[in-house]
């Protein structure tokens, strides 16, 4: 086995992907802007580069054989970088890239963020770059932050989500890492359960032992509770809840099951076992 890269190591996801990497002895690079924030890992080497610097991100890669490649964060120009990123890949001989991309992803997405998830997986396809594409469902560690003042608003309908937990997406990705007959998939990922966001909050308040409720929005209504906001900030919050209504993150998948032999957690067990992820609901 290869040197495996991972890039945003020092974020929610890539730390567990680097965490789990070194507890089954894979050699890995993390790839980090702030090397002083990289985990210390047995078997893992730092290197300080970014998407946007395509220089650095080719040396940064030198030598490596697969590229856990994280999505950027959301903003106005996260193409750019995700073209950089890819571009420095292929420079650099990277053979295979495991890409975090989102569920329903397709030029013609209700949701903005997964027509540029599929721009990528396209870019990452073309470049020569083999693939594995990771579809993710909504991260059900993101559900206690869509709460504000004991409500969750949204244009979502009684349109259902597959939550998955982040833990469940990094032992998918440890696995796809480590093993190339993965190469050329793309996967679905999900939780067990598609929920209704009524369904949801009545589950997260009885964790957490608040009263939780889900008011649906038009889409006015929902422009307007964001105003302030720029348009393409509302246009991708607001797109996120209009493909639940749609029915885009409805798929319900076996995969995180069939590639790791674990099923992953329902949204209940989420919560009960990261209380972590709620705790500002009640502090």
């Amino acid at each position: 086995m290869g040197i495996i890269a991972v890039t945003g190591a020092t974020g929610q996801l890539g730390s567990r992907v680097a965490r789990m990497l070194a507890e089954r002895g894979a050699r890995q690079r993390l790839v980090v802007r702030d090397p002083s924030r990289a985990p210390e890992l047995d078997g893992a080497e730092v290197a300080v580069a970014s998407y946007e610097d395509e220089a650095a991100l080719r040396a940064a890669l030198a030598g490596v054989d697969t590229l856990f490649m994280v999505s950027a964060h959301e903003s106005r120009d996260r193409m750019p970088e995700h073209r950089s990123a890819v571009r420095a890949a292929a420079a650099a001989g990277v053979e295979r890239v495991v890409y975090t991309s989102f569920m329903g992803a397709s030029p013609e997405a209700t949701f903005t963020f997964a027509r540029e998830h599929a721009q990528t997986e396209r870019l990452i396809a073309e470049s020569g770059l083999r693939m594995t594409a990771l579809r993710n469902s909504l991260y059900a560690d993101m559900l206690p932050l869509f709460v504000q003042d004991g409500v969750i608003r949204g244009p979502a309908g009684r349109g259902r989500v597959a939550w998955v937990a982040r833990r469940d997406v990094a032992r998918l990705a440890v696995a796809t890492l480590l093993d190339a007959a993965h190469a050329d998939r793309v996967y679905d990922v999900s939780g067990p359960d598609p929920l209704d966001l009524h369904e949801s909050a009545r589950i997260l308040g009885a964790v957490t032992g608040r009263e939780i409720a889900y008011v649906p929005e038009t889409d006015e209504e929902a422009r307007h509770s964001r105003a302030g906001a720029e348009d393409w900030q509302i246009a991708g919050w607001a797109g996120s809840y209009k493909a639940v209504a749609t029915g885009e993150t409805s798929v319900t998948s076996h995969t995180v099951e069939h590639v790791t032999g674990t099923r992953p957690w329902s949204l209940e067990e989420f919560l009960t076992n990261e209380p972590e992820s709620w705790s500002h609901l009640v502090e």
